[in-house]
């Protein structure tokens, strides 16, 4: 099974990982802030990813990791 993790102190919250997902399942975190003052990307349902890393590749950042 897939899982996707997140350093969520470097995302700027810019959104272009939600956007990139097949399956839908990311979103940014609005009930969290990070210590650079942005909502990070978070992943709302990781048994429904398919580690197709669309959100790393993506990701402007390299925020995001993939593991299959």
């Amino acid at each position: 099974m897939a899982r996707v993790i997140f350093n969520t102190e470097q995302c700027k919250g810019c959104g272009l990982c939600v956007n990139a997902c097949p399956k839908k399942i990311l979103s940014l975190d609005k009930g969290t802030i990070n210590s650079r003052g942005y909502y990070p990307a978070h992943c709302t349902d990781q048994d429904a990813c398919i580690g197709c890393a669309s959100c790393a590749r993506m990701c402007p950042d390299v925020c995001i990791t993939v593991e299959r």
